[in-house]
């Protein structure tokens, strides 16, 4: 019975992470209220989900918050450019559908490619910013290149991108987990492509990497 009780019981280990994945994920959806600072937030709930949840290293709080702070410029930027193509891709795609004949069809379909591509690099864009000190136009162009160089883990993400959107659509609170804990299991995809990247060293192939590598432990 007394080992019930302990702290590192696995019962209890499970319940401390599924606490901090819902402090998480509130504080997230906080932070992304001015809608600007989606960027920036979603990069420090990657950064702190690996570090914090998966590596037990660090604070949950303070983690989050130096990510947020730290890549604030270019998590800003790069979400506003994301939104900006966004918008442009829909009313060109709106303009598209009231055109007739071969034209409309081809532009129809070139703009929802285009979509594509924007979600895809997205879906790692913020990862890699928690991960490497990168321009704006570097961490586009990284993000774009592992979307595609690594198709399948691409794939599977957008998959649970979908899965925990609509969960949530569905069933309003799960919103409390959802968040964080989509991150949480794409984490595990993420950090495999990663690895192929990071050399045990202070640089790596794509940029100076952040100087405690705890996520080689």
């Amino acid at each position: 019975m007394s080992s019930f009780f302990n702290l590192d019981n696995p019962i209890f280990t499970f319940l401390g992470k599924l606490f901090d994945i819902m402090v998480l994920s509130l504080v997230y959806i906080i932070c992304c209220i001015p809608v600007i600072t989606i960027g920036s937030a979603t990069t420090a709930l990657y950064y702190t989900i690996v570090k914090v949840i998966r590596k037990n290293r660090g604070y949950l709080m303070k983690e989050f918050f130096r990510s947020f702070k730290e890549n604030f410029k270019i998590g800003t930027i790069s979400w506003i450019f994301i939104l900006l193509f966004s918008l442009i891709l829909y009313v060109n795609n709106q303009i598209t559908q009231q055109m007739e004949g071969t034209m409309g069809v081809v532009l129809y379909y070139t703009y929802r490619s285009a979509a594509i591509l924007i979600l895809i690099t997205t879906l790692y864009l913020f990862p890699v910013l928690s991960r490497f000190q990168l321009g704006v136009w570097q961490l586009f162009k990284t993000s774009f290149f592992l979307s595609i160089k690594h198709l399948p883990s691409t794939i599977l993400l957008v998959l649970l991108a979908v899965i925990f959107g609509l969960a949530s659509y569905l069933t309003i609170i799960l919103i409390l987990f959802a968040p964080a804990l989509c991150l949480y299991v794409s984490s595990f995809l993420l950090e495999r492509v990663f690895k192929k990247y990071i050399p045990k060293q202070d640089e790596s192939e794509f940029g100076e990497s952040k100087l405690d590598q705890w996520y080689l432990d």
